[in-house]
């Protein structure tokens, strides 16, 4: 099997589990969900998806000589999104602004009762050991260390959203190590320009107001629909297009279901004003200290860049937002 990423390059994949895996119900749902949420009016650039993200990931920790089980990991870190992707952190009530951290919290719940175990257990992989994070520091660790979720969603979005060059991807490729089982870059101009990149990245989309109003417009059409039982929870877990398709049959009957389609659809101003607003929520900031090699030794760019150990800090709160419509 060969596969061909934007990012990445041609690879070949040979391994049968990996094959199984990617060609399995879980993963195939994955190319549509949006990897934003919504793009709507939302969002310049490509589309991206998540099985294209979940792709990334994976290939990102074979380029760099990942073990086959960290691997795996990597493949499957997505599969428990819901449709809209972390829209369903402000749909339902066990969501969570600040972290959105709904999809990470149903994960094990969501690969046991998938297809995953038996095609992993097929090939004789311990599935236990496989979900088990701790295990992979290269696939996932805490913020503000950087992943590879984190370092392929950066690059990934960057071209997507002309944020960077192919020259700029490049750079990063080249400078990006692997020592002591922890990403590094080889020098400090490196990991300052990929700081920046994902700060951007940050400020103008992840807890920007592009997002904001992407999440709560959205997440307001959808409530209401499973309000009015047009959709159910289960619903959710299908494709962004299933739920979509559902819903579209009743909003020439429902006024309250049109306005809500409306203010997501139609790019009507919507402002953000603490002082005179309808809603107030949260964006989940991400803020990133990646290491790097300077003189011989590694150390965090927060080191030697005193004014980044300040951008994390601002960098790293929760960013509130106060809706007019």
């Amino acid at each position: 099997m060969f596969y061909t990423d934007k990012i990445y390059g041609q690879f070949e994949i040979g391994e049968p589990v990996l094959i199984e895996l990617i060609n399995s119900p879980s993963l195939q749902r994955l190319k549509d969900i949006d990897q934003q949420g919504y793009r709507g009016k939302h969002f310049p650039g490509n589309p991206c998806s998540r099985f294209e993200h979940s792709l990334g990931v994976f290939l990102l920790l074979r380029k760099y000589g990942a073990q086959l089980e960290e691997q795996i990991a990597g493949l499957i870190h997505d599969v428990s999104h819901s449709a809209f992707s972390h829209i369903i952190d402000y749909v339902l009530a066990k969501g969570t602004e600040k972290e959105q951290s709904h999809q990470d919290d149903v994960f094990e719940e969501y690969v046991l009762k998938s297809e995953i175990p038996q095609i992993i257990k097929k090939y004789g992989l311990n599935l236990e050991y496989i979900l088990n994070d701790a295990n992979f520091p290269l696939k996932e660790n805490s913020l503000p260390d950087i992943c590879a979720d984190r370092i392929d969603y950066c690059l990934r979005d960057g071209i997507n959203l002309n944020e960077a060059t192919p020259d700029d991807i490049k750079y990063f490729l080249e400078n990006l190590i692997v020592k002591k089982n922890q990403w590094m870059f080889k020098n400090p101009e490196a990991a300052k320009k990929f700081a920046l990149l994902f700060s951007e990245l940050n400020a103008k989309y992840y807890s920007g107001f592009v997002s904001a109003t992407m999440f709560v417009t959205v997440a307001n059409y959808l409530k209401y629909a499973l309000e009015k039982k047009y959709i159910n929870e289960p619903d959710l877990y299908t494709t962004d297009k299933i739920v979509l398709k559902k819903i579209a049959p009743y909003l020439p009957q429902d006024a309250k279901l049109q306005y809500f389609f409306n203010l997501m659809n139609d790019g009507r101003i919507i402002t953000n004003n603490p002082q005179n607003y309808q809603q107030s929520f949260f964006c989940k900031s991400r803020a990133i200290d990646p290491l790097l090699e300077k003189e011989g030794q590694i150390k965090k760019l927060s080191e030697i860049w005193p004014e980044w150990q300040e951008r994390l800090k601002i960098e790293s709160v929760p960013k509130e937002y106060f809706i007019q419509f």
